[in-house]
């Protein structure tokens, strides 16, 4: 039985290796038939098929090629070509530009290019990037995290969910965040760093952006090896007067609903 809700599903969350029973980034996201696979960091191809099988996917997104957010695409290809998946088209991949060739470079050993468009159908994110699929609408938006990223924002039946990826605090999240039932927000930093470039949020910064973007519920994610949760959903409710949880992994949320399922 089918759901019109939009409904999020932790895959995995850890950050920037899988944990024993953490998984990298990951999530299904799913609204009436629709089923798009969101991150696919270390241990998430597993982990998605307590849930759907991959033949049954509509889409995949991913929000930069750190491996922590797409090392899985490298087994999903095998799993599309190699084994007993029978692909009736390629599945669409949305992803940072050049993805298609970082997969090729990788899973070939020898001068033939691999055949990742038997197994994706390759689609390249920009700033603003919007495609429907299914009863879904993504819509992508540049952030800042010091390589191609993005931010996305997932709407159906009224409802919508926005994930930033990684990144800093940035406007260009705050605008696409901007009115959303839910902030999917990540909070890998324990401080602002005092040299470089800030690539991450802190729980503050997460609780910043929700406030800023009006959001109607925060879930905290991607939460630091010196943090714990606990520590990052106290720190971002200092900023964010809304209910907030943590994508704690195997949990499903129901985007509208106030508590997680």
């Amino acid at each position: 039985m089918t759901s019109d809700h939009l409904r999020l599903t932790v895959l995995g969350c850890a950050t920037p290796y899988p944990s024993v029973d953490n998984p990298c980034s990951g999530y299904l996201v799913s609204g009436g038939d629709t089923r798009v696979w969101v991150d696919a960091g270390s241990g998430t191809l597993a982990e998605l098929q307590r849930h759907v099988q991959f033949d049954e996917l509509d889409a995949i997104w991913i929000s930069h090629l750190h491996a922590d957010h797409s090392a899985d695409l490298l087994t999903a290809y095998y799993a599309a070509l190699y084994a007993d998946i029978q692909l009736k088209a390629p599945i669409p991949l949305y992803g940072p530009p050049g993805i298609a060739d970082r997969l090729a470079h990788f899973l070939t050993n020898t001068s033939t290019r691999s055949p990742v468009e038997a197994a994706f159908a390759i689609h390249e994110l920009h700033d603003g990037h919007q495609a429907r699929i299914g009863a879904l609408t993504l819509t992508s938006r540049a952030v800042a995290h010091g390589i191609p990223a993005f931010a996305l924002r997932v709407e159906t039946a009224g409802r919508s969910l926005v994930y930033s990826g990684d990144t800093a605090p940035c406007p260009n999240l705050t605008s696409l965040a901007e009115g959303c039932d839910v902030l999917l927000c990540e909070a890998e930093s324990a401080q602002v760093p005092t040299e470089g470039q800030q690539v991450h949020h802190t729980p503050e910064g997460t609780g910043d952006t929700a406030s800023a973007a009006r959001a109607g519920r925060l879930i905290i994610t991607h939460v630091g090896r010196f943090l714990t949760p606990q520590q990052a959903v106290a720190r971002a409710s200092a900023r964010f007067g809304g209910p907030i949880d943590y994508a704690a992994p195997g949990a499903g949320f129901s985007v509208g609903q106030a508590a997680a399922d």
